[in-house]
């Protein structure tokens, strides 16, 4: 599954540059006229990214309006937000908080987050959420046992299950309707991004804890997991795998299995096409405050680096600049995925320095690339400056286009109809990312490397 979409997802970005105003294989501009001497480099760039289980997971604890982790009680909210494409799915879990170990969840399929003509689904899907039994502890009355939460000297107190696998609850008490207690509803921006609203919604004449007393239920914080293969948190039927339900479940505690998620998750990041220049002192790519050049938006926005290669023409103080899109091995040019690189050799002599940009893909307008001045190839001694270079890289934004979520936007280069296809950025200036989205470290993205040598 991992391999196929990351397939899927190079092809799609493939076909849009495919469709841009090409550039032939590492087309070269040589604004000087070529015939340099001096130092010959190999610059190469690898993918080094990896395909994970889910696309975003994370936890909710802290209720709509407060600032600090608690339970919910009648009226009050979880509100989280998630990225997600067609085909992508919802799972969360919540502890039933009057209970031994039973949590409200949906089954193991999650809830579709989309229509199937693609469209982003919204509104109340309550009906898709389900009250299981982890079958970690023994049940005791809702409300009234006293190694549940509200009652119990410390966590992981009760006896053990006798049936130690996952399953609806049915172990001869009563349990109010699921509607009676939490309400699910989605709402979608048109930007990549769903928001989830899990509200509690029971009473003071909810539960019954037996001796003709009642209870409003509580529920406690969460996890939520995006994902496209089923039973991401549990299989029904199964003993409840080691990855921290158990503690949500019994406790209400989400961090475990929230850190167990955590390590599954990430995205797929292509890197396109990009540019390597030779060039003097002063920044060549771009200017940091400055709006980019149409050379720039075009490898930002659809990894189109033909454009800004060919603006180098006549620049003086530029020796060479280089497109690199084919990758090593291939005979096409072409995005690369995990494990692909590119490479480029050019020469420079001391005092020369180097700027290169290719695009984040899953993104609307970002790319990697060094500091604006670029990277001195000579030390003040002459000496080649060789090595890993990955540590000098940043992920800059190029203010061209409004950001969505990484990796589901629909004007993103994967998703969207065409090139240049996104609304406006309401800040028109290049500068490092800084959207309130998460992103990867560059390191764990891409890694550049330069030799000495052809």
């Amino acid at each position: 599954m991992k391999t196929i979409k990351t397939l899927a997802a190079l092809a799609a970005v493939t076909l849009l540059i495919a469709g841009l105003a090409g550039c032939s294989d590492d087309d070269p501009t040589s604004p000087q006229g070529g015939g340099q001497q001096g130092t010959a480099f190999t610059l190469t760039i690898t993918n080094v990214s990896d395909a994970a289980d889910f696309f975003t997971a994370g936890t909710f604890a802290v209720p709509e309006g407060a600032t600090d982790p608690s339970p919910i009680g009648p009226g009050q909210a979880y509100e989280f937000s998630v990225g997600a494409e067609p085909g992508s799915r919802l799972s969360f879990a919540t502890m039933f908080v009057h209970s031994n170990d039973l949590f409200y969840a949906p089954a193991g399929e999650g809830i579709a987050l989309f229509n199937m003509d693609g469209s982003p689904r919204t509104g109340d899907v309550t009906s898709e959420v389900m009250l299981w039994d982890a079958g970690t502890e023994a049940n005791e009355q809702p409300g009234a046992g006293p190694n549940q939460p509200p009652s119990q000297t410390g966590p992981n107190t009760g006896p053990a299950d006798s049936d130690m696998t996952v399953r609806l609850v049915d172990d001869g008490f009563t349990y109010p309707a699921v509607a009676q207690v939490i309400k699910v509803t989605l709402a979608n921006d048109g930007h990549g991004t769903t928001t989830v609203r899990i509200e509690n919604v029971s009473d003071p004449m909810t539960l019954d804890i037996g001796g003709g007393m009642t209870d409003a239920v509580p529920l406690a914080p969460g996890v939520f997991v995006v994902h496209r293969d089923p039973d991401p948190l549990f299989t029904a039927g199964a003993k409840i795998m080691p990855t921290g339900l158990e503690a949500l479940a019994e406790d209400g505690s989400p961090d475990a299995l929230a850190a167990s998620l955590g390590d599954r998750t990430g995205q797929i990041v292509p890197l396109a096409p990009g540019i390597a220049a030779v060039h003097g002192s002063g920044a060549m790519l771009f200017t940091p405050g400055a709006m980019a050049g149409a050379g720039l938006e075009a490898l930002a926005e659809d990894g189109d680096p033909s454009g800004l290669v060919a603006s180098f023409a006549g620049m003086m103080d530029v020796s060479s600049a280089q497109v690199f899109n084919t990758p090593d091995g291939a005979t096409d040019p072409m995005p690369i995925g995990p494990g692909q690189s590119y490479s480029v050799t050019f020469t420079a002599e001391p005092g020369d320095r180097l700027a290169l940009a290719t695009m984040f893909v899953q993104s609307n307008d970002l790319f990697y690339a060094f500091d604006p001045e670029g990277y001195a190839l000579f030390s003040g001694d002459g000496d080649a400056m060789t090595g890993d270079l990955t540590g000098m890289i940043r992920l800059w934004d190029a203010g061209t286009e409004l950001n969505e979520w990484p990796g589901a936007g629909p004007n993103q280069a994967p998703r969207q109809a065409g090139p240049d296809s996104g609304a406006d950025d309401p800040v028109a200036t290049v500068r490092l990312v800084n959207d309130g989205f998460v992103y990867p470290e560059a390191s764990a993205v891409v890694k550049v490397t330069l030799s000495v040598g052809n």
